[in-house]
C-alpha cells in the first residue's frame, strides 16, 4: 500500500518544508543506506506522531484509519519496539516513539528540502513564510489545511528555524516570530501577547495533586527548555509571577527542543511551560492541563515580520497575508482585522 497518492504530491512534499539542520559530511564512501526502515510507513508514523490521533493521520494522508494502525504495526514490528501507548481515552508516544518521532520528523523536513531545492519553485503565487519548529508544529501546520482549501493554487513553502537571527539569513515573504523588541529593518505587526502558564497531563496531576497549589510547583519535575533564545525559563516564570524560585534539589528534565518539551509533558513526565496559542489544541482536546491559574504576560509578543519592499507584494503573498490576519482576530490577537493594502 502507497500513502502517496500522486494526486496529493506527498502532501505537496509535506507541506513543502524546508528545515534549518545544518549536516556536515566527513568523507562518507558510497555505501548502501541500511537499515531503512519501512518508508511508507515513516510517513504514516510521523503524521499520527504529530496528531497523536490515526483518524486525523488517515484524514491528512487520504487513507482509512485501518490502513495507518497497519503501517505503524508494520513499523513496530520491525523495529521491535511500541512507539505508541494505545490507551482508551488517548494516544501517545512512548519514550522510544517521542524520541524516534524527533528523528523521523527532522529527516522528512530535510527530505522536501531537498526536493523544494531541485524543484526550484518560483513565480507570483509561491509564499515563503519562517517561523520557529514549535510554531509550525502546534500552529501553523495545524491550520494549514483551512488556507489549502482556500488557495489549492498557492505553494506554500515553510522554512523553520529556531533563531531570529536565522531569519536574516534566509529569503521570505512572512515570518512569525515571538521576540521582545522586533527587528527595525522590518515590517512589523503584531499578532498575540506572550501569555505563559504551567501545564501537564491529567495523569501527572491526579498522581500529584500539591500541585494545583503555586506554592508546589517545584515538587513536581520541571520540564526546562535549554536554548539560547528569548524564551521564559521556569527561574524567569517564578520570578516575575512572584513566587520563590526553585530550590536546587527541584527535580527537572532539561530538553533543547520544544516540541520535544510538549511532548514529555503529553507523557506525564512532570510540568512544561506553555504558551498560549501554541498549545491551545492540546488544551482544548484535554491532554494537557493546567494545574494552577497563574498566568505571565510577558512585553514580548508574536509577530508577523516582512520585509521592507517598494513594490507591491506578490498576490500570494496577499491572499496568506488577508488570511493570517483573518485568523488571528478569530482568535483574539491584538489585531482585529488586517490592515488595507497600499495601491
Amino acid at each position: 500500500m502507497s500513502l502517496n497518492r500522486p494526486e496529493r504530491k506527498f502532501q505537496r512534499a509535506r507541506y513543502r518544508l524546508v528545515a534549518g539542520f545544518s549536516f556536515i559530511c566527513l568523507g562518507v564512501k558510497a555505501m548502501r543506506i541500511k537499515p531503512l526502515p519501512p518508508l511508507n510507513s515513516l510517513v504514516a508514523f510521523e503524521a499520527a506522531a504529530r496528531h497523536l490521533s490515526f483518524t486525523r493521520a488517515a484524514d491528512e494522508l487520504s487513507v482509512t484509519q485501518g490502513a495507518i494502525s497497519r503501517q505503524i504495526r508494520h513499523l513496530e514490528d520491525y523495529l521491535g519496539r511500541n512507539l505508541f501507548i494505545r490507551d482508551k481515552r488517548a494516544l501517545s508516544l512512548t519514550t522510544t516513539g517521542a524520541e524516534y518521532y524527533d528523528s523521523v520528523q527532522q529527516s522528512l523536513l530535510l527530505l522536501a528540502g531537498a526536493t523544494g531545492d531541485i524543484l526550484q519553485w518560483q513565480g507570483d503565487q509561491q509564499v515563503t513564510v519562517v517561523t520557529t519548529n514549535a510554531m509550525a508544529s502546534f500552529w501553523l501546520l495545524p491550520r494549514y489545511g483551512e488556507f489549502q482549501e482556500l488557495h489549492p493554487e498557492i505553494d506554500l513553502r515553510i522554512l523553520a528555524v529556531d533563531s531570529l537571527r536565522d531569519v536574516r539569513q534566509s529569503e521570505f515573504d512572512i515570518a512569525l516570530f515571538y521576540c521582545r523588541t522586533p527587528p527595525q529593518d522590518l515590517q512589523v505587526t503584531p499578532l498575540f501577547s506572550e501569555t505563559v502558564f504551567p501545564v501537564c497531563s491529567p495523569a501527572y496531576l491526579e498522581k500529584n495533586p500539591q500541585l494545583r497549589d503555586p506554592e508546589n510547583l517545584t515538587q513536581g519535575t520541571l520540564l526546562s527548555l535549554e536554548v539560547n533564545e528569548e524564551w521564559v525559563s521556569w527561574t524567569d516564570w517564578f520570578r516575575e509571577s512572584g513566587l520563590p524560585a526553585p530550590p536546587d534539589s527541584t527535580r527537572r528534565l532539561n530538553i533543547n527542543n520544544y516540541p520535544l518539551v510538549i511532548q514529555s509533558a503529553l507523557n506525564g513526565q512532570g510540568l512544561a511551560l506553555a504558551w498560549a496559542n501554541l498549545v491551545d489544541d492540546y488544551l482544548n482536546s484535554g491532554l494537557l492541563v493546567p494545574p494552577v491559574d497563574t498566568t505571565l504576560i510577558t512585553k514580548s509578543q508574536f509577530y508577523m515580520l516582512e520585509p521592507d519592499q517598494q513594490q507591491r507584494p506578490k498576490s500570494g503573498v496577499e491572499c496568506f497575508r488577508r488570511w493570517l490576519m483573518s485568523l488571528v482576530a478569530q482568535e483574539g490577537g491584538l489585531n482585529t482585522a488586517a490592515p488595507a493594502q497600499d495601491d
